[in-house]
């Protein structure tokens, strides 16, 4: 099975000349879910991963079954204002404007070694703010992984410049 086969392209979408990769379609497919979460958690099994940080909102869905395969917790990462407790956040940059991501105050400790996991690498906005937010916190980051790489858009340069390694196990090319 190849994993590309799994993923629905929707052209012109969410605006003309975007390639949308939706990756619901492979979540749907139970052969094709589970081995991305084994092709995601491989280089980490058997080692020492303490959490998962998670980015809202397909983050959260592979995320969780990575912690699971790995015995480790899981830590939501997620827009401003959905978390209850005391919270740490980061601004970042979008297209068309600044938005914020936060992490419970307490979700990580400082030293443990986290991965962080979403479905997709575009320019890297989110992924970058999510990585210096947890090395905010004290935490090493092992690597960020994600199903997806669209590596014309540079998100998986920016970590890599970021000293954070990364993980993807399909690439898109263009937008």
């Amino acid at each position: 099975m190849n994993l590309s086969d799994a993923i629905r392209s929707i052209p012109d979408y969410p605006k003309p000349g975007i390639v949308f990769r939706d990756i619901t379609t492979l979540l749907g497919n139970a052969r094709a879910f589970r081995r991305a979460i084994d092709e995601l958690v491989q280089p980490w099994a058997g080692g020492k991963i303490d959490k998962v940080a998670g980015i809202e909102a397909r983050g959260f869905i592979l995320g969780g079954a990575v912690a699971h395969q790995l015995s480790a917790g899981f830590v939501p990462v997620r827009k401003k204002g959905k978390l209850p407790h005391e919270t740490v956040s980061i601004a970042y940059s979008l297209e068309y404007g600044v938005d914020e991501m936060e992490m419970h105050k307490d979700a990580i400790l400082p030293g443990e070694r986290v991965l962080l996991v979403d479905d997709l690498i575009a320019t890297g906005g989110t992924a970058t703010a999510a990585a210096t937010l947890i090395r905010s916190m004290g935490a090493v980051i092992e690597a960020a992984c994600f199903i997806v790489d669209l590596p014309e858009l540079g998100g998986a340069a920016k970590l890599t410049a970021m000293d954070v390694p990364v993980r993807t196990l399909i690439a898109f090319e263009g937008h």
